[in-house]
């Protein structure tokens, strides 16, 4: 490891100290508090959309959402450890088989939906528990 690469690893390092950032791939669906500064006032503005790619690597990581605001596409592309991200939360993991999904910018509708991740060992272990908690009651 270089002395660059030890210094962007010692800068993520103290960034993510603050704040967690949730592991996430193109085709989930993320929310992102944004600090937005109006005069002097600051607020947190929600962003809450689809991830159609992730890009770079160590401090320039970067990824991409898209929604769907009042029938208009709108995609931002936010720095992964910006000090204007207040947070990052995983809202729903999709399945997809691309790293990046630009082919969404031209469907609409039913056309540009993506499958849910079934992650089958939560799903297991909930019928687990709930038989146990019936079994436990009678």
């Amino acid at each position: 490891m270089n002395i660059i690469e030890k210094l962007e690893q010692a800068e993520i390092e103290k960034l993510t100290a603050e704040k967690s950032i949730p592991d996430f791939k193109p085709g989930d669906t993320v929310k992102v508090m944004v600090k937005v500064v109006e005069g002097e006032r600051e607020r947190l503005q929600p962003f809450e959309g689809l991830c159609i790619a992730r890009k770079g690597g160590g401090i320039n990581a970067s990824f991409t959402l898209r929604k769907i605001s009042f029938g208009e596409g709108v995609e931002r592309v936010f720095p992964l450890y910006s000090p204007n991200l207040a947070s990052i939360e995983v809202v729903r993991r999709g399945r997809v088989r691309r790293a990046k999904l630009y082919y969404l910018r031209g469907r609409t509708g039913k056309a540009a939906r993506i499958r849910e991740k079934q992650d089958f060992r939560t799903r297991g272990k909930k019928k687990a528990t709930t038989a146990e908690t019936a079994g436990e009651e009678s």
